[in-house]
């Protein structure tokens, strides 16, 4: 089928991840992305994990290449007067345009938001920025770390010891910014398709993840503060919803959460008189009975490597899965044949949009 947003045209200012990421799905969802880079650097995610032979070759390292695949690149200068009014001849056929700067910089190059909607009413502009468009906090740097940090997310991803763990996805930059961001610029243009007006989108990407951090809203409404690591519902503190090692020292995940799911999980190890230890039956979330449970599963788990619980799980339907790396991913029958990563020329594996149309 034709895909949803075929003649939507995007003008995207965006570097590194949270903009770039809204327009590689806009982009894969059908819609024109024009990106536009400075004549100096570009965009730096270009440099960024680049490897040797990427640099004598001058290739764009692949965490650029995999989110700007899908685009058109145009380079301009926005200080410069020839190149400002190319910028603003491709406005005037666009729908869309996306930025990341702070607040205040595309007002002093004489193109923000006011400027652009006055050229063109029905134009959506959307602004990403690290804290939004208006507060005392509008003008600071913001990268994704502080966005975790700021917003409890940091406080929730602790080992069992209580240090907060560096986390390898950007979760502020990819669900804060660039979901935020693709969720707001199309509602907009839904309204601006209806009734010819256009509007600012104000994304903070902090905002944005602030607005997701859920489930430890929980305790914080019921005590007044978060709880720790293995003390919580879904932190670890049931044996039914947890992490396990095997014998030769690779992970499981189990999200029996259900009662039915713990049942059948229970049967499979040869526990079956387990299945009455459950936190919907009362066990106490986080209290001696869950810890001693979870030891004792975990003792279990211990006597096998990783192949043999993976065959005793086959086919067994209980929320129990192997923890991979990305590698093992990229292999893994589920996205092969759901085509999320699909093999290039060079035969080489790239992930996909998760949208799909029929």
């Amino acid at each position: 089928m034709t895909r949803p947003l075929s003649g939507l045209k995007v003008i995207d200012l965006t570097r590194l991840l949270p903009g770039p990421v809204c327009t590689w799905h806009l982009a894969a969802m059908g819609a024109e992305i024009i990106k536009v880079e400075d004549k100096g650097i570009g965009d730096y995610a270009r440099n960024f994990f680049q490897t040797s032979d990427e640099l004598t070759t001058k290739t764009p390292s692949v965490f650029y290449r995999s989110i700007n695949n899908n685009k058109q690149v145009v380079y301009l200068d926005l200080k410069n007067s020839e190149d400002k009014q190319s910028f603003l001849d491709l406005v005037l056929t666009a729908d869309l345009v996306i930025e990341s700067f702070r607040p205040g910089v595309m007002d002093r190059l004489g193109i923000g938001p006011s400027v652009l909607r006055g050229l063109k009413p029905s134009l959506v502009y959307c602004a990403i920025t690290g804290y939004g468009m208006t507060g005392s906090w509008k003008d600071k740097a913001c990268h994704d770390l502080n966005s975790l940090a700021l917003t409890g997310v940091l406080d929730q991803l602790r080992d069992v010891d209580g240090r907060p763990i560096m986390p390898n996805i950007q979760i502020a930059d990819v669900l804060g910014g660039a979901v935020s961001a693709a969720m707001g610029c199309l509602a907009a243009l839904w309204r601006a398709q209806r009734s010819g007006e256009g509007s600012v989108v104000d994304i903070s990407m902090t905002d944005g993840v602030l607005a997701h951090n859920l489930t430890a809203q929980v305790a914080v409404h019921h005590q007044g503060c978060t709880l720790g690591p293995l003390e919580d519902l879904l932190n670890g503190g049931v044996p039914c919803y947890n992490l396990y090692q095997s014998q030769d020292g690779s992970w499981f995940a189990l999200g029996a959460l259900e009662l039915k799911f713990w049942e059948i999980f229970c049967d499979v190890i040869g526990k079956p008189e387990w299945a009455s230890q459950h936190w919907s039956l009362g066990q106490e979330v986080g209290g001696q009975a869950c810890k001693t449970l979870r030891e004792q599963v975990q003792a279990v788990m211990s006597m096998h490597p990783r192949q043999y619980w993976i065959d005793q799980f086959a086919g067994v339907d209980c929320c129990f899965t192997p923890v991979l790396s990305l590698d093992e991913t990229m292999r893994h029958p589920l996205f092969i044949e759901r085509g999320m990563v699909q093999n290039d020329a060079a035969g080489q594996p790239w992930i996909q949009s998760p949208v799909r149309f029929s």
